[in-house]
Parts: structure tokens; sequence; C-alpha cells
């Protein structure tokens, strides 16, 4: 096992933020921390990389633990932080030799490691470009940069693609599935988009009101609702009266309404079918479809915590 959080937990004042977490990361993983706004994600991964210290609790690099020794587990860690760390008066290149050198690269070192981490963010042909004139995209994929000098063995990334464009988002998405898979970089993904952590993680761990309430597979998690139908309906219109009477009915667990589509959580023993019909007729609503749709992780979220990731 590389790393282990142990009942790990954090209290501010009489906030408790994260409350007896208990996780792990093996070797070449990429491990994704799953959460809405408020979860306690950003004040978990940053007792793992030893800027604040737990109220109690551990953390194990190795079987060894670092809140007393952090250095072990600093010499091989990268950090992307989720807020831009970057000097905005600074061209591309300037900041990557900045951050090289805080990891005591130098010289020639430097250099190559500076032209290598540029060609892998695709950032080469800007690198003379000063920070402030980049797009909101190549900020992130120059933060991500900064935290790869060095060839970290473990790399921590706080929610690394808000509020960019998806072509950025694909990039940044692409370029962590190939250091992964190429130099077996070992990854701890935080992040509110399902999407992201379908896409890259091996293992996932669901956090929400500072505990872990979910862990395991993707298909471990989705199994979660082995008992439940995921049902979406398409409307020609979206009315109050329909949605008031699936709302009364206990056996609708949940319901979420996107556009003209409604999607609503059934035990699988219910005929949801001639239920949803029967209110249909009842309101004078019109369907355009129905279809049962293989449970997805923003369902099994749903299911637990009776609100959108998002939310």
């Amino acid at each position: 096992m590389m790393l282990e959080a142990v009942e790990l937990t954090k209290h501010f004042k009489q906030t408790k933020a994260v409350d007896r977490v208990n996780l792990y990361l093996e070797q070449g993983e990429i491990v994704g921390l799953l959460g809405p706004n408020g979860a306690g994600k950003s004040t978990t991964i940053s007792m793992i990389s030893t800027l604040i210290p737990p109220t109690s609790g551990d953390v194990r690099f190795h079987n060894e633990s670092i809140i007393k020794e952090p250095a072990k587990l600093r010499n091989v860690l990268g950090i992307v932080p989720q807020e831009i760390a970057l000097y905005s008066d600074l061209s591309a290149k300037e900041n990557l030799r900045f951050f090289g050198r805080i990891h005591r690269l130098s010289g020639a070192e430097l250099n190559k490691k500076v032209d290598e981490v540029l060609a892998l963010i695709g950032l080469t042909d800007r690198q003379n470009d000063l920070v402030k004139h980049f797009s909101g995209g190549m900020k992130r994929r120059l933060n991500i940069g900064a935290a790869l000098l060095h060839e970290p063995k473990l790399l921590i990334m706080d929610e690394p693609t808000v509020g960019i464009d998806p072509q950025s988002r694909n990039y940044i998405l692409e370029t962590v599935k190939r250091l992964n898979q190429e130099k077996q970089m070992t990854v701890l993904y935080t992040s509110h988009y399902m999407e992201e952590v379908e896409f890259l993680c091996d293992r996932i761990y669901i956090m929400d009101k500072g505990c872990i309430i979910a862990s395991g597979t993707k298909d471990e998690i989705k199994n979660i609702l082995s008992s439940e139908h995921t049902v979406e309906v398409k409307v020609e219109k979206v009315s109050e009266s329909f949605l008031h009477a699936l709302r009364s009915q206990p056996v609708i667990h949940h319901i979420t309404v996107q556009e003209r589509t409604i999607t609503v959580l059934s035990p699988k023993e219910i005929n949801v079918f001639r239920l949803l019909f029967q209110l249909a007729e009842k309101t004078n609503t019109v369907f355009t479809s129905v279809e049962i749709k293989t449970p997805t992780l923003e369902d099994v979220f749903l299911h637990l915590t009776g609100r959108a990731l998002r939310d």
C-alpha cells in the first residue's frame, strides 16, 4: 500500500470538516475523491499532503506516519491546487523555471525538464508569453505542469478543471491518463464532475458532509442501486401537476428535472411504467419517450445523499 489515511479527522473551531476518513492508494492507481463543494475533499487532501495537521488520525506513506516526518512524502509529491498558483507577470517558461528551482533543479537538468513539461502540457509554442494573457484552460495546464517538474511518484489534483472550456478539460483528462499509463504515476483526483471520475479512476470514494459514504470500483458503487430502476421520461411539456403527483408517490425515491427530461428512481419490484402512465393520464402529460437507464454514479449519489452532486 503506497498511502493510507486512517481515521483522519479535522475540526475548525466548532465545525467538523472531516470526520474519521479512511482511504488508501495503491502504487499506479488513479483514485477519485468525489463530492459536492463543501464535502471536505480539499481539507482531506490538505492533510494527506502535509499542508495542515489533522485534529486526530494518521497518514501513512509506505506504512510510515508522515505527521511528524513529512519530508519522505513531500519529496515525491506533486500538488495541483484548486486555485491557480502562478505568477501572472512571468511567462510560462519563467514560471516553470521558478518552480523547478524550488524542487532544487538547476542547469541542464532544469532546462530539460522545463522543455519536457511544456511539450506535455501543449504550451511549447506559448512558452514565452505572459501568463496574464493566457486563457483559463492554458493556466490550468501550466498549473499542472508546475507540479510535474520533479517527476513526482504521487500526484494530488484538487478539482483541476474548474471553470474551463470542454476542450481544455479533455486535454487535461487525457494528460492525466497518459501520465498514469506511461509513468505509472499514482494519482488522487478530487472532483465534483461525475464524468471525469468515471473516465479516469480505478476506484472511487464518495464524500459528503465530511464523511466517506461509499467506496469501491465504479461497478461496485453502481451495484448499490442493483435493487432500483433509473427511468428517464421525456415530455412535451413539464407540468407542475405531474411533478407534484410524482413527488406524492412513496415508491418514487428521487426525481430530477432537466429541461423536458424527468429522471426517477424506484424499486425494481414496482411496475414504474404503469404508475408513470397513470399519473400522466391524470395530469394530461404527454410523453415523447420512456426509457430504463443503466445506473450512473450520479444516480448513486442521489440515492445516498438525496441531492445532485453539484447542488
